[in-house]
């Protein structure tokens, strides 16, 4: 099982994107779907989380400009991104509690990030 994101790209500043993660492989079900991000020399942080039943969390600072969604039949979560601004400059990766088998707990995975950039 593998997570492919892609739509990371250069945009000015105040403009839009859409990033997108699919999950791949034999899957059971999937909980929670999210994104995080890491800009240089900065840890990496949540930037929203969506939950199976549809519940989202989101960081502060994007609150009003991002929004997660999720495509359960296509096991692919996606963040459209509005009103970016340079300090959203960061490698996004997507992150997925997925549950291989009908028991158990999830395996937490990662993909492997797409960078986005946001010019002034």
């Amino acid at each position: 099982v593998q997570l492919q994101a892609s739509g990371g790209g250069l945009v000015q500043s105040g403009g839009s994107l859409r990033l997108s993660c699919e999950a791949f492989g034999s899957i059971f079900s999937i909980d929670d779907m999210g994104w995080y991000r890491q800009a240089p020399g900065n840890q990496r942080e949540l930037v929203a989380v969506i939950t199976s039943g549809g519940r989202t969390t989101y960081a502060d600072s994007v609150k009003g400009r991002f929004t997660v969604s999720r495509d359960h039949a296509k096991n692919t979560v996606y963040l459209q991104m509005n009103s970016l601004k340079p300090e959203d400059t960061a490698v996004y990766y997507c992150n997925a509690d997925i549950n291989l088998t009908g028991w158990g707990e999830p395996s937490s995975l990662w993909g492997l990030g797409t960078l986005v950039t946001v010019s002034s």
